[in-house]
């Protein structure tokens, strides 16, 4: 019981941090998103390398980078975490928390059909009802609006192709991850570089600014090492479950502290989204007892 109430305070922590993720990129809307998530991606992988020496897992890293298949696997894992960083930190600063949130609401879907179409998963008969409502739901958007939620599909499909790549490699959360911001690493701070040479950067010249850049490296791997103590205590229903406590913060941002546009059109989208999520996770709870 001590192991189960201490995995649910880890994955309500992990998922609280990622549902108020917003917030923290709201206070840099005077940077280009571009710079926010290169300094992401700089500083995660800073703070990932002072965890990987506290805890002494050199030895993870290094297997992982003398494996090609590991190695070249996390190359495009790297790529897909690092586009929908991108595509978030956007979103958010363009005054779309809304679509984000639709964007992880409806991820767990995607991960069905990818697992259905890539790994010759089955899934149930509520599972499939559940993206048929989601899929009602895009395409009502498509209707009403006469475009597709682009932001949303993006955050869904790069994390879903994500999390399938890191299913595939089978590589620890924490290794996995600095492996992925190493290979960014040269590249991101060559921008950074560029930035403060010969552009104009925020960054040192402002130090609000500054500490909450560097932060950004916080912010991104506290979380994970939150959700990877999660994983070990907890069942995959309960954080099936808990998942949506993320997209739900984002969505109450946007709309009571963002007051972002929330039609009628809106509600309806959201609507059948959230019958889909309902159905996905009753049919997710079914599946896991009798498994």
């Amino acid at each position: 019981m001590n192991q189960r109430i201490s995995g649910v305070l880890f994955a309500v922590a992990a998922f609280t941090a990622w549902g108020f993720l917003p917030a923290y990129w709201k206070q840099m809307q005077k940077i280009s998103p571009l710079e926010i998530l290169c300094h992401r991606i700089v500083w995660s992988c800073i703070f990932l390398t002072i965890i990987i020496s506290f805890q002494k897992r050199w030895g993870e890293v290094e297997d992982i980078v003398k494996t090609p298949a590991k190695f070249k696997g996390l190359i495009l894992s790297g790529f897909l975490i690092g586009l929908n960083w991108f595509v978030y930190i956007w979103a958010v600063n363009s005054g779309r928390v809304v679509e984000t949130s639709l964007g992880y609401y409806i991820n767990p879907m995607f991960n069905v059909l990818i697992g259905y179409f890539l790994l010759n998963e089955t899934f149930g008969r509520l599972q499939r009802i559940a993206v048929f409502f989601a899929t009602i739901g895009v395409v009502y958007s498509l209707i009403a609006y006469g475009d597709l939620p682009l932001f949303a599909l993006t955050l869904a499909t790069t994390f879903a192709f994500y999390g399938y790549c890191r299913k595939k490699i089978q590589t620890a959360p924490i290794p996995g991850l600095l492996v992925e911001t190493m290979v960014l690493f040269v590249p991101a701070l060559f921008y950074i570089l560029f930035r403060m040479i010969w552009v104009g950067s925020y960054f040192i010249n402002d130090l609000i600014l500054t500490l909450w850049m560097i932060g950004a490296g916080v912010v991104t791997s506290l979380p994970l090492l939150w959700f990877a103590a999660a994983a070990k205590r907890l069942n995959l229903s309960t954080i099936g479950i808990l998942q949506y406590l993320a997209p739900s913060i984002a969505f109450i941002l946007g709309v009571f502290i963002y007051k972002e546009d929330f039609t009628r059109h809106n509600l309806i989208t959201f609507g059948f989204i959230w019958m889909g999520v309902v159905l996905y996770t009753w049919g997710s709870l079914i599946q896991n007892r009798r498994s």
